[in-house]
């Protein structure tokens, strides 16, 4: 894609997150790799009503080229980008049921959710779950940057996801499958539902290896 048609592109799904529910107010954000640099949503900006002649374009050393300022969280996705060379897009959220389950005290941090179901280990795999860190708290990018060697899903205490793909359009499906997993298990809580056995999950993720 061209840096126009990638401009367009945050746009549109970020208005398709805000108008579905997943992302409200200023809250979240959406970067994707370009020619010579990446692109990243502007500071304080609504998900749903993105300008893509606005939007921050940032250099590889996390300097603002043109554009807007970047969202304050611009370090994390870059963090992303210089462990994962192959993944070409990060999306972050506070979605409602992701960031439920992130404050729950029981959950394992190395495998916050059970494998419920077959999309979610093909688009999420495993999901490591991050330590709290003030928002802005730029010592966060040394620790999303160390899950992000064997992750590409990631979800932050009491905060949300971080969710990296291929493209801008996978990054998008599999935090939607994310956040879709993390109210069916909310839903099943105090049940006990029958997730995927290891030879299910182990099957799946010889056929769909994760992103990059």
């Amino acid at each position: 894609m061209t840096e126009s048609q990638l401009r367009e592109q945050i746009c549109l799904l970020g208005k398709a997150l805000y108008d579905r529910g997943y992302t409200h107010g200023s809250t979240g954000n959406l970067s994707v790799r370009c020619d010579e640099g990446w692109l990243l949503t502007p500071t304080n900006s609504c998900l749903g009503r993105l300008d893509p002649a606005r939007l921050s374009k940032m250099s590889w050393d996390g300097k603002l080229i043109s554009g807007d300022q970047p969202s304050k969280e611009s370090f994390f996705h870059l963090a992303v980008y210089q462990e994962r060379s192959k993944l070409s897009a990060v999306v972050h959220l506070h979605s409602t049921y992701s960031v439920a389950v992130s404050v729950l005290p029981s959950v394992n941090p190395d495998a916050v959710l059970p494998p419920l179901t077959a999309y979610y280990v093909m688009r999420i795999g495993n999901l490591k779950l991050l330590p709290y860190y003030k928002p802005g708290d730029k010592s966060l990018a040394a620790a999303v940057g160390a899950a992000a060697k064997s992750h590409h899903a990631i979800l932050l205490a009491n905060h949300g996801p971080i969710v990296a793909g291929t493209t801008l359009e996978a990054a998008v499906d599999a935090v939607e499958e994310l956040e879709q997993t993390a109210k069916l298990y909310l839903l099943l809580r105090g049940e006990h539902p029958r997730i995927l056995t290891l030879e299910q999950v182990e099957e799946l993720r010889a056929a769909f290896p994760p992103p990059g």
